[in-house]
């Protein structure tokens, strides 16, 4: 039954392909610092479905909690993101730093309680994101 679930998943979600048309800037960077790129990345989705989580069973002080933490300002020192600044074009640090900004705004606006405010701050979160991996690839 779960197979058969993914399977028709599988078939509406949209597939990206890397080729060689593939338009977006190429960030070079040492193979360890992909790494380390690619983890903090899938912490970070793993972080907004986790928010997402939250604020569906409405609990959006937990949800601003997880946000600060994992994504937001003060998130910056754990993920170590001075060392992979000089690695990327300013343009791309701009866009992380507004996407790391954007969820520190959203974890405010979910510790006042407003659901529908803290939704449209979540977005700013992700709008940065896709911006970024439209436009950048390390790989």
């Amino acid at each position: 039954m779960q197979k058969k679930f993914l399977t028709a998943i599988c078939l509406l979600l949209p597939v990206t392909v890397q080729s060689e048309s593939d338009s977006r800037q190429l960030v070079k960077m040492p193979e360890m610092m992909q790494n380390h790129m690619m983890a903090n990345m899938r912490h970070h989705l793993e972080s907004i479905n986790t928010i997402l989580h939250l604020m569906s069973s409405k609990q959006l002080d937990k949800a601003a909690d997880i946000a600060e933490k994992n994504l937001g300002m003060t998130s910056l020192t754990s993920h170590n993101a001075k060392h992979m600044a000089k690695f990327m074009p300013k343009e791309m640090r701009q866009t992380g730093t507004s996407m790391h900004k954007a969820a520190s705004k959203f974890a405010l606006k979910a510790q006042e309680g407003d659901a529908d405010a803290a939704y449209k701050a979540l977005n700013r979160v992700t709008s940065a994101c896709v911006a970024c991996h439209a436009s950048y690839r390390i790989r």
